[in-house]
């Protein structure tokens, strides 16, 4: 098991990718270990667009009492095979202290090929692979 779990941080914010945010933030998170974001909404397409290109899975939760904190681990058990299935809510588990909660995610209008690029780590290793096959 360990060698498919991936260790990463996640992102959490409202609306996040405003402004010139949308621009290098998917970009900087990647760089800093970043795996996903969640947010309540994406407040640009082309920021939303960018983090998948880049890899990082955009979960989306619509409570904005979501209680993260610094520190707390997202376990999400089988999420690659989730993604590559098409399913658009995956359970995950919110870590804290050694007690775990349920969390249930939304991946939502992530296309085929958008799961692709997610599936292949990012646009650039999609590219790699399609020109290696």
């Amino acid at each position: 098991m360990i060698k498919t779990t991936g260790i990463g941080s996640v992102l959490y914010a409202k609306r996040p990718g405003d402004g010139s945010a949308r621009e290098y933030a998917a970009s900087c998170q990647k760089v800093l270990g970043g795996l996903a974001n969640i947010c309540i909404e994406y407040s640009t397409k082309r920021y939303r667009s960018n983090c998948i290109n880049w890899g990082i899975i955009p979960f989306t939760y619509a409570d904005d009492n979501i209680d993260l904190m610094v520190d707390d681990y997202i376990y999400l058990p089988n999420i690659r095979k989730l993604i590559a299935e098409g399913v658009d809510k995956v359970e995950g588990f919110i870590i804290r202290n050694n007690e775990k909660r349920s969390i249930i995610l939304k991946l939502e209008n992530v296309s085929k090929a958008e799961r692709e690029i997610l599936l292949a780590g990012s646009l650039i290793n999609f590219y790699k692979n399609k020109l290696q096959s």
